[in-house]
């Protein structure tokens, strides 16, 4: 439909507005640009899920050799009353819990625990934005044959209208499936499974935070990681999102319009994506 290839225009707009957005704060400077850059190429090259993790464990170690991020100011009473047997209770589940899933859906060779195993992967390497989801989402969901390309990229313009974290989008994923759970219960458990590991990692960090803020190498690795995940969004950007949304000028011209409207008109997401489809409708109903 004309209308739903809007909304996969609109995706390209929205994830070129995140890396402009993303790129202006979290690569400041040559040394992170340049990561940026040659972590893009390595996804570029590797796109899968094993590229993925190489990435950002690169980026973790050129930040600790090559950067140097100056410290901020602490807070003195941050973690207060956060237990720290808590916080290694939490970090032991998050490490069982990231190993095991994938060792069940090996082994067992059941889809449902393939699809745990993607979501909650992807919920526990997503740094710097929302928005870095995408390629690890796209790899656990397309690649796991929950939904067709062409669906989840339609599915993710829309969800840039809906109020919330971008990870709410693993709830159409989850309820949009063609495996063995869809619907409410799919959409549930790929909800559970998406935010788990975000929460298991605040509540193990958390009583550790403030002394971990004063180690410079605990700085720049974060500095490198979040210069990584920019590059790692700049090839989603080309692939998977570009390459099945922009078909033509017209598509182009729609993309770039759509962009102009978010950085420099900033109008709501809400707007651009009616306004996504109304074009790709209109671009259809020409051609």
């Amino acid at each position: 439909l004309p209308a739903v290839h809007g909304l996969k225009v609109a995706a390209v707009a929205v994830i070129a507005q995140a890396v402009w957005g993303m790129g202006r704060s979290l690569c400041p400077d040559r040394p992170r640009a340049g990561l940026a850059m040659v972590t893009a190429l390595m996804t570029l090259v590797l796109p899968s899920t094993l590229g993925q993790i190489g990435a950002i464990a690169l980026g973790a170690v050129a930040g600790a050799a090559l950067l140097q991020v100056p410290p901020r100011p602490l807070l003195a009473n941050r973690t207060q009353g956060a237990s720290r047997l808590g916080g290694y209770v939490c970090l032991a589940l998050f490490i069982l819990l990231l190993v095991a899933l994938p060792l069940w859906a090996d082994l067992s060779g059941a889809p449902l625990a393939a699809q745990l195993a993607g979501f909650y992967r992807a919920g526990a390497l997503v740094f710097g934005g929302g928005h870095v989801v995408l390629p690890l989402l796209q790899t656990a969901a397309v690649g796991g044959g929950m939904v067709p390309d062409a669906d989840f990229l339609a599915g993710y313009g829309v969800a840039q209208a809906v109020p919330g974290p971008l990870f709410t989008f693993a709830a159409f994923l989850g309820s949009a499936s063609a495996g063995p759970l869809s619907g409410w219960a799919g959409g549930l458990a790929m909800l559970v499974a998406i935010f788990l590991p975000g929460a298991l990692l605040v509540a193990a960090a958390l009583p550790f935070w403030e002394s971990l803020r004063r180690r410079p190498g605990v700085r720049n690795m974060v500095a490198g990681v979040n210069a990584a995940v920019v590059g790692i969004l700049l090839s989603a950007l080309y692939d998977p999102v570009w390459t099945s949304a922009i078909r033509g000028k017209w598509d182009f011209a729609l993309a770039l319009a759509l962009f102009g409207l978010l950085v420099y008109a900033r109008w709501s997401p809400l707007w651009v994506v009616l306004a996504a489809a109304a074009g790709g409708w209109a671009l259809g109903w020409l051609a």
